[in-house]
C-alpha cells in the first residue's frame, strides 16, 4: 500500500513534522441557537485552536422517528427526529457560519450524517470531511466523500478493525485521509482511551493518526501528542453549567488555550534534536556552579603525602574533578593547603 505521510487541509499540512491540529469540537452543544454556535466558534478562536467542527443534521434524510436517544435529556423534544429538526441549521446558515469561522482564522468542519447534508457542505465549502464513528460502515457516504477528493477525517469509536480496513480500502488512492482513535464513552475514563491503538493505526494504514477524545480533559490529546499524534480533537463547552449530553465529556476555552499551549510545546519538543555533548559543553559555566572539586578536608603541610580522609568534595567545579579524587591518595603536596582550598595539579609532585 502507498505511505501517505501527509496530506493539505485548508492549506494547513496534516502529518509528518508539522505541527498537530487542534479541532474544537461544537458537535450540537449549540442546541439550535445560531447566536450561541457563532460564539463557541469565537471561543475556539481565541482559545488558539485551528479548526471548529460541527454536525451537519437534516432530520429527513438521516432519521426515523423510531431512532432513541443516548441520553434522554431532551425537554422539548419528543424524539431524536424531533431534535435533528430543532437544532438544524438552514443553508444560509450554515454559510454564515463557515464564514464567521474563516473571519476567525478557523478551518471550518462540520460531520455529515446524509448524502444531503454532504451537498449542503460542499455547496457552503468546507477543506475536508469529519465521519462520525456511526458512519465509518456508510460505503455510500465514504464513496460520496471520496468523489470530492478532500481530505477524511476517519472517526473510529464504534468501528472493528474489520470495519476500518474497508473504510480505509474505500479511501485510499481516491481521497487523503487521517484515522482518529476514539472511544465512544461520555466521558471516557483514562484506561478507556486506548493510547496503545494509536501505534497500531499508525502501523497498520501508513497515513496520519490522531484522538477524538472524550475524556473531558486535556490530558488524552497531549498524551497522544506524545505519542506522535498529528491530530487531537476535544469537545468544548463554554461553561461546565450549560445544558446537554457532551457537556462531562467536554473542556472549557481555558482548558482548550491550554492544551494548544501544551501541543505546541510538546511538538517542538519532539521535532527538535538535541545533542546531548554540544548542550553539556554549552553549560560550561553552570557545571562550575553546580559540580563540585577535590578539596582540602583541613590545613595540609608541604610534603604531606595524601590520604583519603585529607580529601572531599565541595562547590564550586572549578579544580580538579570528582572523578580524580581516587588518584590523588597516595600523592605527595609541594605546597601547603588551608583547610576548603582546591586542590590543583600544579600543587602535587
Amino acid at each position: 500500500m502507498p505511505v501517505q505521510d501527509t496530506f493539505s487541509l485548508g492549506g494547513r499540512t496534516v502529518g509528518g513534522t508539522s505541527r498537530p491540529l487542534v479541532i474544537g469540537e461544537v458537535g450540537q452543544a449549540h442546541d439550535g441557537s445560531l447566536g450561541l454556535a457563532y460564539a463557541f466558534i469565537d471561543s475556539i478562536a481565541t482559545a488558539g485552536a485551528h479548526a471548529v467542527k460541527f454536525q451537519t443534521h437534516i432530520a429527513e434524510a438521516e432519521s426515523t422517528p423510531a431512532e432513541t436517544f443516548r441520553v434522554a435529556f431532551s425537554k422539548q423534544d419528543a424524539t431524536r427526529f424531533d431534535y435533528w429538526r430543532r437544532t438544524g441549521f438552514d443553508e444560509s446558515q450554515w454559510a454564515g457560519l463557515a464564514a464567521h469561522a474563516r473571519e476567525r482564522g478557523l478551518l471550518f468542519l462540520s460531520s455529515p450524517f446524509s448524502l444531503e447534508a454532504v451537498e449542503l457542505l460542499e455547496r457552503v465549502g468546507v477543506p475536508g470531511w469529519k465521519v462520525g464513528s456511526g458512519e465509518v460502515s456508510n460505503g455510500p457516504l465514504l464513496d460520496r466523500l471520496a468523489r470530492s477528493g478532500l481530505p477524511v477525517l476517519l472517526s473510529s469509536g464504534m468501528s472493528t478493525y474489520g470495519e476500518l480496513d474497508r473504510a480505509v480500502e474505500r479511501l485510499r488512492g481516491r481521497a487523503p485521509f487521517a484515522v482518529l482513535q476514539c472511544t465512544s464513552a461520555y466521558p471516557a475514563a483514562p484506561e478507556q482511551l486506548g493510547l496503545n491503538v494509536l501505534t497500531e493505526i499508525e502501523q497498520r494504514y501508513d497515513a496520519p493518526f490522531g484522538l477524538s477524545d472524550h475524556s473531558g480533559t486535556i490530558f488524552g490529546s497531549l498524551a497522544a501528542v506524545a505519542h506522535g499524534a498529528a491530530i487531537v480533537e476535544v469537545h468544548i463547552t463554554l461553561s461546565r453549567e450549560m445544558f446537554g449530553p457532551d457537556v462531562r465529556a467536554s473542556i472549557t476555552p481555558d482548558e482548550l488555550r491550554t492544551l494548544v499551549d501544551g501541543v505546541d510545546f510538546i511538538h517542538r519538543a519532539r521535532t527538535t534534536a538535541v545533542d546531548k555533548d554540544t548542550f553539556a559543553a554549552e553549560a560550561a559555566p553552570l557545571r562550575a556552579l553546580f559540580t563540585k572539586s577535590v578539596v582540602a578536608t583541613r590545613d595540609l603541610a608541604a610534603g604531606t603525602v595524601l590520604a583519603a580522609d585529607d580529601l572531599t568534595l565541595k562547590k564550586p567545579g572549578t579544580g580538579l574533578a570528582p572523578d580524580q579524587l581516587g588518584s590523588l591518595v597516595g600523592r605527595r603536596l609541594c605546597r601547603a593547603l588551608a583547610t576548603d582550598d582546591l586542590i590543583a595539579e600544579d600543587d602535587l609532585e
